[in-house]
């Protein structure tokens, strides 16, 4: 009988620290103590943190008006749960004047997240249970995974977004990660109040409804869409309910206003258009029918719409139709593609907006396989660099469009993952399998 032989020692560490049990752990007590090392030894900068101390502090004492709400940084622009959410924090940071305390407790932010989206990545690269080709005798998958997960900690900006800025944004994400796991788990109801709770903190957190929508109707049809929807939007209603019953026309027109326009000033992806375009409502509508269109070109061919089974379950109401179960892949692939086709067609990114898709990006780049691997991290890097130009150039924009155009075209030429999973290969019988030479 001939001996197997054995790997190299360090092959064998690299086995161990590898493992999807092992290596999010190893990441996130490297963030932890690489993020305190940031916090103590960074400057904080203060941006928007007063001017949000300033904003909820109305409530505390009385004034619902929401038109009466202002910081230093002018009226306040977020719906109901961005207040309830700072009130907290004005409290626990004894009126926002104890910053250290307040960085500490956006480092725990920063270390659930990236233990959520960790989470979200392992279920979409281990869905398939079939072996993969090893890797210099490493597992390729635990490689993937090892190499997409140090893409999602590696951005500067997102550090300081968290600890030195401590942006609402941050906020707003995290419970848009919890929502999406939560739905990758078939949890419809509380993942669909998690992502309502997400909009009450920033509007941004709406990109993500085209592809949301999407699976709710193929998973659950019509007739199961419909009460999720309705318990988004009671939630909604119960969160801004004293501000609505104060004075409703001022909460619904400041909180969900859609059609604000931003200071040229801070723009990262439209530097050089020049003022006089960039402020031109030409530009805005033109921006919001490309995001439509682009919408309706991946629901069309690549989110299933083309198919009729897919079809059939999107939009009939006979209660016995089949529905899908969709894979780990497909839902992700489509949450996160509705969310970048809005960045792209924003009309202004702002530096904390950064936050709103980087922890998407790997898989993004993951789901085009014509792209060699060192491109995509070049692009990973272009973009990364692109965000912390301060103030964006002309050149810094280019960049960043032109790494976004890429990516996109890239999503729209390659084959989109498939909605179901397919079956795991069955083993073979003992006495099926071939004996050793």
């Amino acid at each position: 009988m001939p001996t197997t032989r054995q790997p190299h020692f360090f092959v064998r560490i690299l086995q161990y620290v590898l493992l999807p049990t092992v290596f999010p752990r190893l990441l996130l007590i490297a963030e932890l103590l690489g993020t305190l090392f940031i916090i103590y030894r960074v400057p904080y900068t203060e941006i928007d943190w007063i001017a949000y101390m300033q904003e909820v502090k109305g409530p505390l004492t009385g004034q619902w008006d929401y038109s009466q709400l202002r910081g230093d940084t002018g009226p306040l622009v977020y719906p109901a749960g961005f207040v309830y959410l700072y009130m907290a924090l004005y409290y626990l940071t004894g009126e926002g004047n104890n910053i250290f305390l307040a960085q500490l407790i956006f480092l725990g932010l920063y270390i659930a997240m990236i233990t959520v989206v960790a989470k979200i990545y392992q279920l979409v690269i281990y869905e398939n249970r079939s072996t993969p080709k090893p890797f210099m005798g490493l597992s390729s998958r635990n490689v993937l995974y090892a190499a997409l997960l140090v893409m999602t900690c590696m951005s500067r900006r997102v550090h300081s977004l968290f600890v030195l800025r401590l942006f609402n944004d941050c906020w707003a994400m995290f419970l848009l990660y919890c929502a999406i796991l939560l739905i990758l788990r078939r949890r419809w109801y509380l993942g669909s109040a998690l992502y309502s709770l997400a909009v009450s903190i920033k509007m941004n957190v709406f990109l993500f409804a085209p592809g949301l929508g999407v699976l709710m109707l193929l998973e659950r049809g019509i007739a199961g869409t419909v009460p999720l929807l309705l318990l988004c939007a009671a939630i909604q209603v119960a969160l801004g309910t004293p501000f609505l019953l104060t004075n409703w026309r001022t909460y619904v027109h400041g909180a969900f206003e859609f059609g604000r326009v931003f200071f040229f000033k801070w723009t990262v992806n439209w530097r050089f258009l020049g003022e006089r375009l960039f402020l031109d409502k030409r530009l805005a509508l033109g921006l919001l029918a490309l995001q439509a269109l682009l919408i309706g070109l991946f629901w069309t061919f690549k989110w299933g719409l083309r198919m009729p089974a897919m079809r059939r379950a999107m939009f009939s109401l006979h209660p016995k139709v089949i529905r899908p179960r969709l894979s780990y892949r497909f839902m992700v692939a489509v949450l996160f593609t509705s969310n970048f086709l809005g960045i792209v067609c924003c009309r202004s990114m702002h530096y904390q907006f950064y936050v709103w898709y980087y922890h998407t990006l790997p898989l993004l780049l993951w789901l085009v396989p014509a792209i060699p691997w060192p491109v995509k991290v070049g692009m990973l890097l272009t973009i990364e660099y692109a965000w912390n130009v301060y103030p964006s150039t002309a050149l810094s924009s280019y960049l960043l469009q032109l790494a976004h155009w890429a990516l996109l075209l890239g999503l729209l030429g390659s084959a989109f993952p498939a909605p179901t999973a397919a079956p795991p290969r069955p083993a073979l019988p003992a006495k099926g399998r071939p004996k050793a030479q």
